[in-house]
């Protein structure tokens, strides 16, 4: 009968989705680290812990995705970042405490199984996976017609890192007279777009292709400029100095992201002068005309990354840092924090 009812004719291709793992399935190889002990394809994905290496190991995950960034990827019909921006999310929020990353595993639902598409997104994952120093073991690849646009599909990650106990890093040894360090972002990162798209395309009318002057590239282009992974980096830093305290600077911004590690009888005091905030936030500022005070707490700001240090090292720390292509900067210092006041000051 011509009218009789398949998985297929639902908007679900169970034949585009093996072309899709055929495609990826050595790609995804290519990040196997010694602990591998699966092949993908397998329902579960297996990962030996390297306990040798490690103290009374503990486990460190996480889970994040890259929200409405992906819009500006549909718009552009560009997918071989995003995935960047995955692994970047959860990865440097792993490192915050001392955490190698050991495996990763994604999660693609999609309106329409596009192969082609389906494998640049995993490229971006893989590209992110090589930079931190994982390996994608595993993940999912969901047809959901119905529920998303045909072009459109949404992204999660996961992680999971280990540490030793005694190595673990979670601000608890911060102190007054530490130092605030913080490295130079890629640009705007994963956190902010809804405001952003808002800007740019409701509120400016601007196409993606208009042409930032300032940048000598076009809107689409910064907007989709992936998110720094800093793993590498502070893996090295860790094996020589003892760091008090690091933040992500994600969702919540300078003000909340290191408010997050602070003693309660400390604060943050960070100079803005300190560093220069690069054009793509002034654009934002002064076209949206948004107080400094939203623009600190939803941006990096142009500082992806905070360390709180002691000061006796903080010179060491800072060459260290530039040797190894990171761009960092004294932000300012750790001080009394009294009561009623904010746990972190921008002055």
């Amino acid at each position: 009968m011509s009218n009789k009812l398949t998985y297929a004719n639902s908007g679900v291709s169970i034949e585009r989705a093996n072309e899709a793992v055929s495609r990826i399935k050595n790609l995804v190889k290519s990040t196997y680290g010694a602990g591998v002990l699966s092949d993908i394809g397998g329902f579960g994905a297996f990962f030996a812990l390297p306990l040798e290496k490690y103290k009374d190991p503990v486990l460190v995950s996480a889970t994040d995705g890259v929200g409405t960034k992906l819009k500006i990827a549909f718009l552009l019909n560009k997918h071989d970042t995003v995935g960047i921006d995955l692994v970047a999310m959860c990865a440097n929020d792993i490192i915050v405490h001392g955490a190698t990353p050991l495996f990763f595993l994604d999660y693609i639902a999609v309106g329409q199984l596009v192969p082609d598409k389906v494998q640049k997104i995993v490229e971006g994952i893989i590209k992110g996976c090589q930079q931190a120093r994982c390996s994608l073991i595993g993940g999912e690849t969901a047809e959901m017609p119905d529920f998303y646009e045909k072009k459109e599909y949404d992204l999660a990650g996961f992680i999971v890192g280990v540490v030793g106990r005694e190595k673990i890093i979670d601000g608890s040894d911060i102190a007054v007279g530490h130092k605030i360090i913080g490295l130079a972002s890629s640009g705007l990162h994963s956190n902010g777009y809804s405001l952003v798209r808002r800007l740019f395309f409701e509120r400016l009318k601007w196409p993606i292709d208009h042409h930032l002057k300032d940048r000598n590239r076009t809107l689409g282009e910064e907007l989709l400029i992936p998110t720094r992974i800093y793993v590498p980096s502070i893996l090295n830093l860790i094996k020589d100095f003892r760091i008090a305290g690091m933040a992500h600077i994600t969702g919540g911004g300078v003000l909340g992201n290191v408010a997050r590690i602070l003693p309660q009888t400390c604060k943050a005091v960070i100079d803005k002068e300190s560093w220069e905030i690069p054009p793509i936030f002034k654009i934002i500022q002064t076209l949206g005309n948004i107080p400094w005070k939203e623009m600190w707490q939803t941006f990096n700001c142009g500082i992806g990354f905070i360390l709180v240090v002691n000061s006796k090292q903080t010179q060491d720390v800072m060459e260290y840092l530039s040797a190894l292509k990171e761009r960092p900067f004294l932000i300012g210092e750790i001080a009394p924090r009294g009561e009623g006041e904010p746990p972190v000051q921008i002055i």
